[in-house]
């Protein structure tokens, strides 16, 4: 009864967070104001930030269940989005392939030390520097590029039960690892993620444990520490981007886990005719072995 109580009771509090957040954007947005940051950084990976995701999923579930075309425009949308992100950080691989070859090209005919990149403005490193930034580039492809490929259909699946399943079967297959696998993994490695990115930023540094009366205690100290050590003394020294990446990977897993889930469903409600149905794949010619749908 009392984790009953808890659920309602947080379930009826979202609305009121919500509403009392919205109408005081100072008290969590104003960074300039220690205490306004300290807020962000506890409300951010909480319990009330989770009440207030679920809730919003649960009310766009329940419009859906009751429009249908309300649910394939969040499948539209949220598929749109993953596709547009993913379309346009896959460049980072072909950047990643270039900078390589340029950084070899410099090191072994010129024997060059320090590199040079910009258009008026340049931004000028060790080799080393851009060498191991060759790795951001390759975070970028995997992260920003995650949830675009699984739109396309190109993540790797055990094909064992899946490839000879029936159409329905499938569905329900799909379903259940989106509410089972996708979306516990995306929140559990966002509350991880979250206070591992404000660790390498702030001090005194933040914790999960902490309650909001204890971070606001330690805003009094609060500044700003951009840890920027890199792994050799000339090298890469941003990494704190890749902490970055970690978060918007996870929130792009749980949109892209609502996306599969709707799509899911709508199909098998549907039957086998709408398999497939706004899905904006990539095309590679006038084949029909290589042409995606639309």
């Amino acid at each position: 009864m009392d984790g009953l109580i808890w659920f309602i009771s947080n379930i009826a509090m979202t609305f009121y967070n919500v509403a009392y957040a919205l109408s005081h954007p100072g008290l969590w947005l104003d960074w300039s104001n220690p205490e306004a940051l300290m807020r962000f950084i506890y409300y951010g990976a909480s319990v009330e930030f989770l009440f207030v995701v679920l809730v919003a999923f649960a009310i766009l579930t329940g419009l859906g269940l009751w429009r249908s075309a309300i649910m394939w425009g969040a499948v539209r949308v949220l598929e749109t989005f993953a596709n547009s992100v993913g379309r346009f950080f896959a460049w980072a691989g072909l950047l990643m392939v270039l900078q390589q070859i340029v950084i070899i090209f410099m090191q072994r005919i010129f024997a060059a030390s320090e590199l040079s990149f910009g258009f008026g403005s340049a931004l000028s490193f060790d080799v080393s520097w851009w060498s191991e930034e060759l790795k951001l580039y390759n975070a970028l492809v995997v992260v920003m590029c995650c949830a675009y490929t699984f739109v396309q259909g190109g993540h790797v699946r055990v094909d064992l039960i899946y490839g000879p399943a029936r159409f329905r079967t499938k569905k329900i297959i799909d379903m259940v690892g989106a509410v089972v696998f996708m979306m516990p993994f995306a929140i559990l490695t966002w509350l991880y993620a979250w206070f591992f990115l404000w660790r390498v930023l702030v001090v005194p540094n933040p914790s999960a444990s902490n309650t909001l009366g204890q971070l606001l205690m330690r805003a009094r100290a609060l500044r700003w520490n951009v840890e920027t050590i890199g792994f050799s003394p000339n090298g890469f020294n941003a990494y704190f981007l890749f902490k970055v990446l970690l978060l918007t990977f996870t929130a792009m897993v749980f949109l892209q886990a609502i996306a599969v889930l709707y799509r899911s469903y709508l199909e098998l409600r549907e039957g086998p005719a709408s398999g497939g149905k706004y899905l904006d794949r990539d095309t590679m010619g006038d084949d029909d072995a290589v042409t995606g749908t639309h």
